[in-house]
Order: structure tokens, then C-alpha cells, then sequence
């Protein structure tokens, strides 16, 4: 039996050594990914804000494991949050009793319809249209939905209760538009 001990031995020091290489790849491995970020800045060099398409992405959970129809869907997704954002803000500002004409009412009333319009149209486009693999509809409904974020921007005479919601909702829209074309 002495005989084997060196033997056992060498199976066990093989096994240590193995699993000691191993180690370093299982844990570096997320690393050589091929989206660990590179595609999301790659996709966002591409569309016309960098900084709303990076910040979207990152901080969304699954952007930097997915590919570029993901990174589409993360955006859709972004869409509906500030659509929600804007109609609650225009809710809000309806409440107002006393300082807003009868224009302004009128615009934010306008504006409501518009953002309805994204969440019950444009988004749902989207989305159907990235699940079925027919990215056209889907530019299509982010584009609309800028273009509607725009429309509602117009709506006021002078000053615009919503600058800040139509110009998220725009900016965020187009970033999607501009993925989403880039599977096309």
C-alpha cells in the first residue's frame, strides 16, 4: 500500500492544480463577454445623444449582458418610464387651481392626449414590432413618440410648462429610434 501514496498524492496535487487555474478564468470570465460595455458604448457612439443612451443603458439591469435588440427593448422600456413621467407631471399641473390661462390648459390637456398617445401606441408598437424580429415598426414608434414629445412642446405659446419632459421624452426617443436602426 506504501506504493500508492505517491500516486494519490499526484491525483491530488493535479486536481489542486486545476482547480487553481480554473478559479482565475471562472471569475474574469464576464470580462471576455462580448457586451462587458463595449457594445453599449459602441451602440451609443451611434445615436444622436451619447449621454442619454449611455446613462439609460448602464443603469438598467441586463444592459450590459444584451445585444443590440436587447439594448433596443432597455430603451422602449426607458420610453414608457418617461412617458409616465411627463403624463403624471401634466396631471399634476391640471390639479392647479389658480395661475394657468386657459392656453396653457388647453396645451397641457394636448399634451396629455400626446403622451396617451406613446404609452397606448408607440410604445406597445415598439415593442410587439423588437419581439417579432421587425425592427422597422419599431423605429417607427420611437420616432412618433419624439415626434409627439415635439408636438407637445409646440403646443404652448411662449413659455412651455413640459420643456424639461418633452426634451427627455425626445431625447430618449431618438437614442431608441437610432438602436433600433442599426438592426435594419
Amino acid at each position: 500500500m506504501p506504493h500508492f501514496k505517491p500516486l494519490t498524492i499526484s491525483f491530488y496535487l493535479q486536481a489542486l492544480l486545476l482547480i487553481m487555474i480554473s478559479i482565475p478564468a471562472t471569475i474574469h470570465c464576464r470580462t471576455f463577454l462580448p457586451n462587458s460595455g463595449k457594445l453599449i458604448e459602441t451602440t451609443c457612439k451611434n445615436t444622436p445623444n451619447y449621454n442619454v443612451c449611455f446613462q439609460s443603458l448602464k443603469a438598467s439591469p441586463g444592459g450590459s449582458g444584451a445585444d443590440v435588440t436587447g439594448l433596443a427593448q432597455i430603451m422602449v422600456r426607458v420610453m414608457k418610464a418617461k412617458a409616465n413621467d411627463a403624463l403624471n407631471v401634466i396631471h399634476e399641473l391640471q390639479k392647479v387651481k389658480i395661475g394657468l390661462g386657459t392656453e396653457q390648459r388647453r396645451a397641457l390637456s394636448s399634451c396629455a392626449d400626446k403622451y396617451r398617445a406613446i404609452l397606448i401606441g408607440d410604445i406597445p408598437q415598439a415593442t410587439e414590432a423588437l419581439q417579432k424580429g421587425d425592427p422597422k415598426f419599431a423605429e417607427d414608434g420611437a420616432n412618433d413618440a419624439a415626434n409627439e414629445a415635439t408636438y407637445c412642446e409646440s403646443e404652448f405659446s411662449g413659455k412651455s410648462l413640459l420643456t424639461k419632459q418633452n426634451n427627455v421624452m425626445h431625447d430618449v426617443a431618438a437614442v431608441t429610434g437610432a438602436i433600433v436602426r442599426m438592426l435594419l
